[in-house]
């Protein structure tokens, strides 16, 4: 903590290590600070069950991280970090025993679906996601490159999830299929914009996969901070900053932290006006999760759930557009949308010989503590019977437990606040540069700020490079 820096990062999240990086790649001086003792934030992996069995804390699945443009920029192979593509991206059950597979391939899963519906949306955003993808990862107040591709594609994803689907294809299964992509966003499937989220992944899940690292998520932050170390950047863990004054003298600091801490931190230096805008600032629904030992794979009763790295357990369109608005309204439905992923049916180094893991969290409504054990396990019996008879042990969490292991999990929101169409347009703030707070040298460069959620680094690295294109 000694010493002088030209920047100082607290946090070490993706956002903060991202930022970091690219400071210190300008050649700059960085200090990265962690209150915890070990880096990553929710971007690392645990025993949580029993030994030899490696858990993602909270990130599991990794379609941003591969397609970021910044992460894509990084030599991370050569800090040990391995994709592992699944056979499939994603498997959706249907009580009717189909299983509706995400195919990598857009012509397959026109088959798949027996029209040509999902090829003719997708198919203009999979042949040009590089350039889609890096409009999106950009302050939505930008002028686009590609003002075609993105007008179209805007089209698209401000419309409501559950009116794209039921006016774009013809049957269930490709609805259900949708509902449960978008259903990531956090948000009530009737709300405008609630499009988007789903859009992204499913042109990722064509045109990239959804991988996940080998050996696990925290595989990721140790590659980006064997990386950053290489650069000469400086890291102190087990710190915790209560007050910006307290960091030592530098001439921009970072802070990889969502409005609320922000404001703990830096209150008393920031005029009232921003601080309103801050406290203002709205967070998502939680999450309830539960990270499982598995004496062998779990019993799908369609096997095609196998082949796949996820499975979204919700049902139909209408089961999961009802679902999801109970949570948006403060209620917790009987039959939640569940998110699982099954790492070790891909992954061989996560687990003892012969035994396996399992990842499900869903929605509940923020800081709710309502233990959701039993209905997220009713919902994987109910496509996978027998399932409870797998269990070997299990670490189930709710939003005062996830909060409590990282502070930017507010209520248990893991996407560093509400996805909604204000939060998308004003993240935290309405502004070209929304990663530049009223202190000419204090950026915020988590989550809250854009793109948001999602292990990509974006945030980071456009803050950074804010920070750098107004004289850093």
């Amino acid at each position: 903590m000694n010493g002088n820096y030209d920047a100082i990062v607290v946090g070490s999240g993706p956002n903060g290590l991202a930022a970091a990086i690219t400071l210190a790649r300008a050649k700059c001086s960085v200090l990265l600070i962690e209150a915890k003792s070990r880096l990553g934030g929710g971007c690392i992996s645990e025993e949580l069950t029993l030994p030899g069995f490696v858990h993602d804390v909270c990130s599991a699945i990794h379609p941003l991280a591969v397609a970021s443009p910044f992460f894509r920029s990084l030599p991370l192979e050569q800090y040990g970090l391995r994709w592992i593509q699944p056979e499939f991206p994603l498997a959706h059950p249907l009580d009717d025993g189909v299983s509706v597979l995400l195919q990598r391939s857009l012509s397959a899963q026109a088959e798949e679906f027996g029209d040509k519906n999902w090829l003719r949306m997708l198919s203009p955003f999979v042949d040009g996601w590089g350039k889609l993808l890096a409009e999106f990862l950009q302050p939505i107040l930008h002028l686009p490159k590609h003002p075609i591709l993105t007008a179209r594609f805007g089209r698209l994803a401000l419309s409501s999830a559950s009116s794209l689907a039921l006016h774009r294809f013809p049957g269930e299964p490709a609805r259900a299929l949708f509902a449960g992509l978008a259903a990531h966003s956090f948000l009530d499937l009737e709300e405008p914009a609630s499009s988007a989220t789903g859009l992204v992944l499913a042109v990722l899940a064509h045109a990239v996969g959804w991988p996940m690292p080998e050996g696990g998520t925290g595989k990721i932050t140790s590659a980006l901070v064997g990386y950053f170390q290489s650069l000469g950047g400086k890291i102190v863990t087990d710190y915790t900053v209560t007050n910006i004054d307290e960091l030592p003298p530098s001439r921009a600091v970072f802070l990889d932290l969502t409005p609320r801490q922000v404001l703990r931190l830096a209150r008393h230096r920031l005029p009232s006006r921003y601080c309103r805008k801050l406290e203002n600032f709205r967070y998502g629904p939680g999450v309830f999760k539960i990270d499982y030992a598995l004496s062998s794979p779990v019993p799908w009763r369609n096997p095609n759930c196998s082949r796949a790295g996820t499975v979204h357990l919700g049902g139909t369109l209408s089961e999961i557009r009802t679902a999801e608005k109970s949570v948006a309204q403060g209620k917790m439905p009987p039959k939640p949308f569940v998110l699982f992923a099954q790492h070790t049916l891909f992954d061989k180094s996560r687990a003892p010989k012969d035994r396996h893991t399992g990842w499900a969290y869903c929605h509940i409504p923020h800081a709710s503590e309502i233990d959701a054990t039993n209905l997220i396990e009713a919902q994987i019996e109910r496509f996978a019977p027998g399932f409870k008879d797998c269990i070997m042990a299990r670490c189930a969490r709710g939003p005062k437990q996830l909060e409590q292991n990282n502070a930017n999990l507010v209520g248990g929101d893991i996407n560093g606040g509400l996805a909604n169409l204000r939060q998308l347009l004003a993240r935290p703030v309405f502004s070209l540069c929304p990663y530049q707070t009223p202190l000419k040298n204090l950026f915020i460069c988590s989550a809250s700020t854009p793109p948001g959620g999602g292990v990509h680094g974006m945030a980071g690295y456009n803050a950074a490079r804010c920070f750098l294109r107004i004289g850093g």
